[in-house]
Order: C-alpha cells, then sequence, then structure tokens
C-alpha cells in the first residue's frame, strides 16, 4: 500500500467529514448528475482536485483524485460517479490534450461545478473494437467536419460539450471536441441503463469542427488518446473500490445490529470470515489502484500517466472485487438487501457495470498478457 502523505491524509479527512455530514442522507436517492453535492465540494474547492490551478481546480496529482473517489463514494457512490467522470476522463483529456484557448475556455466551468464534459468512444459497431469506428472527421473547404454516430454516453444530460473519438482523412483515431448545442449535433436517444443511469445515443451531421477544438490526431494520436485511457481505468478502479468499502461499511454495522438465535449475527464464525475474505478483497484492490495512480510515466512534453500493465491489473482487480464483495455484503442483509430501494440492491446493480465501462476485463486480460509476453514482462520490483 503506498504510504499517504500528511497533505493526502488531511486530504481523505476533510472529504470523509463532508461527505458524513452532507451527502449520507440523500446517498442512493439521487435521479441524475448529483448537482448539489458537486457545488458542496466545489465551494471548499475540493471538486476538480486534480486539474490546474489555473482554471480553478485543486492543482493536485491525480493520485488525489483516486483518493477524493474512494473517500466521497464510500458514503456516496452517484457523487463518486460524477467525481470519476468529471476528474479522470473528458476534462482530463482536455486539460492533457488542448490548446491554451481551449482549456481557458472549457474548464474553468468544470472546476466551478456549473459544467461537464462527456466522452464518445464507442459506436453500435465498435465497442471495445476501436478499429471498427466509423465515425469521422472529413476536410472540406470551410474547414473540418464530423459526421458519426456515438452510443452509452454518461453524462450528457449535465453536459455542455463531448470529446469524441473519430476517424481523420489521414486514416488514424483522433479526438475533437464539440459543443452539443452545435448545429447538427443530435441527442437521438436517452437509454436507461442497469444502476439506472441516463446514458445517450448521439448523431453528428456535418457537424463543424474549428481547427483549434481538435485535442489530437496524426500517427501518434492513437498512443497519446490511451494514454489519458489508463487514467481512466485507474480512476474506474477506485470507483469500483469505493462501492466494495461502501458496501462493507453497511455490512458491518448492519451485523452488529442483526440479531438472530440470540446473538448478533456478526458474532457467527460462518459470517465474519466471509466479511474477512471481502475485506481482504479489498484492501488488495485498494494497493492496487493506488500503486498504479502512484506509478506515473511521462513529464515535460509528454503528460505524466500511469502504465498500461499497472493501470488494466487496477480496473480489473477492482471491477471484479467490487461485484463479489458487493455480493457478499448483500447476503449479510439476506432478504432486507434484497429489497428495491436498498443500498445494498442499488450497489450490486452498480457494481455490474465496472467489468464493463472504461474498457471491458476481457480487454483488461489481453492488455496484461500483451505487456507480459510482448511488452516490459511483469511489473517492476522498484
Amino acid at each position: 500500500m503506498v504510504t499517504l502523505t500528511d497533505e493526502q491524509r488531511m486530504l481523505v479527512d476533510v472529504l470523509d467529514d463532508i461527505a458524513r455530514e452532507e451527502f449520507a442522507d440523500d446517498a442512493f436517492t439521487h435521479d441524475g448528475f448529483p448537482w448539489e453535492n458537486v457545488r458542496t465540494l466545489a465551494e471548499h474547492d475540493l471538486w476538480a482536485v486534480n486539474l490546474g490551478e489555473e482554471w480553478g481546480g485543486g492543482g493536485l496529482s491525480e493520485f488525489a483524485a483516486v483518493l477524493a473517489i474512494e473517500t466521497v463514494g464510500a458514503v456516496c457512490p452517484e457523487t463518486a460517479n460524477a467525481l470519476y467522470g468529471q476528474t479522470m476522463v473528458a476534462p482530463r483529456a482536455v486539460e492533457m490534450f488542448g490548446s491554451e484557448a481551449l482549456k481557458q475556455e472549457y474548464l474553468p466551468p468544470v472546476c466551478a461545478g456549473e459544467s461537464a464534459i462527456a466522452i464518445g468512444i464507442s459506436e453500435p459497431g465498435a465497442g471495445s473494437d476501436a478499429g471498427a469506428m466509423e465515425t469521422t472527421v472529413t476536410e472540406t473547404d470551410d474547414g473540418l467536419r464530423l459526421s458519426g454516430e456515438k452510443i452509452w454516453l454518461s453524462y450528457v444530460p449535465a453536459s455542455d460539450a463531448v470529446v469524441v473519438w473519430a476517424r481523420f482523412p489521414d486514416g488514424n483515431l483522433g479526438t475533437v471536441l464539440v459543443d452539443l448545442d452545435a448545429p447538427g449535433v443530435d441527442v437521438h436517444e436517452h437509454y436507461t441503463n442497469m444502476a439506472g443511469h441516463t446514458q445517450t445515443h448521439l448523431f453528428f451531421e456535418d457537424v463543424a469542427v474549428p481547427e483549434e477544438q481538435v485535442l489530437v490526431r496524426g500517427k501518434q494520436a492513437l498512443k497519446e488518446q490511451l494514454k489519458a485511457l489508463n487514467w481512466e481505468r485507474v480512476g474506474s478502479a477506485a470507483y469500483a473500490m469505493s462501492m466494495a468499502r461502501c458496501a462493507l461499511e453497511h455490512a458491518i454495522d448492519y451485523a452488529g445490529d442483526r440479531e438472530q438465535f440470540g446473538q448478533p449475527i456478526g458474532e457467527f464464525q460462518g459470517l465474519r470470515w466471509e466479511v474477512a475474505d471481502a475485506v481482504k478483497e479489498y484492501t488488495a484492490a485498494r494497493a492496487l489502484t493506488h500503486e498504479a495512480a502512484a506509478n506515473t510515466r511521462g513529464g515535460g512534453d509528454v503528460p505524466a500517466h500511469p502504465d498500461r500493465l499497472r493501470a488494466s491489473i487496477a480496473k480489473f482487480h477492482a471491477s471484479d472485487t467490487a461485484e463479489s464483495v458487493v455480493s457478499d455484503c448483500l447476503q449479510v442483509f439476506g432478504a432486507t438487501g434484497y429489497q428495491q430501494g436498498h443500498p445494498l440492491e442499488f450497489l450490486h446493480r452498480l457494481a455490474r457495470g465496472r467489468p464493463i465501462a472504461a474498457g471491458t476485463n476481457e480487454i483488461m486480460r489481453e492488455n496484461i498478457a500483451d505487456e507480459v509476453f510482448d511488452g516490459g514482462g511483469l511489473p517492476s520490483l522498484e
């Protein structure tokens, strides 16, 4: 486990206090983006903790963002979901690759808790297979134009813009930042997923894209974008382990209060060992996530990013752990936890998405195998 600095411990303590005092009562009741909680964190300068101070962010590391996600998520998973999306995904890509003018326009509202940015990668025919993307950017006499479609986007109803992956005329994949109210952008349909979250199907028809809205393009574009995706994977791992901790806290409290056969059920060895196994898995997931976030490459002209192997291991293990730990904790509650509206019932539905989102766990297995057999081998012992 990575040893926290005094500053990081203070961050965790402050976030934990705010979450338990401000977010606990309304946890598991949010319908959509939890704007009130977002603004509360922004008022305390604890929302965009890892984005630059020049944009209104906290200027801390991505490791600090991981700590924020896991700490808040232990109390309110919906707020952790928003934190994950707006610190480790689209806004992070804008800061990594956008021009100074682009960052100045789009990041301050995000840091202030007034706006959000979505990301569009998947298409009906291109999920894990990014090479099958058909959304294209073409060059015309009037400049760049974007056409195609994206599906399963999160945060669209709360967002003002979207980072779109697309194929450029040279055949390489790149990304552009598009305003959701731009002419030619059509919100085709909203879906409700298993966790009750809104996901959106977008169409783009000949959307004008100013050159300054291009984040990355060219032969090295895909490699640059994948660096940003490594942060998304680490953020997904932090979000997953926050669910596991949230479930454990609820289950341990319940096991101390619920009595059967004349004693609290937390005194029965069978249940105690089941919880012990869950704590073991959660602690391992946390250690792997912290290691991935703390060990970055790059710097200077190359934005610092986690390595592919550690990010994939963390995301893979934390996703599986969230599912198994939440399921075991629901079992502690019995029929009570199986009822709609119960925190464990919601967490069970929420956790099921983690092995799918931010790269399926099948793709994480492939990433790990590629790195071990064709890359640098096992993780360094340093």
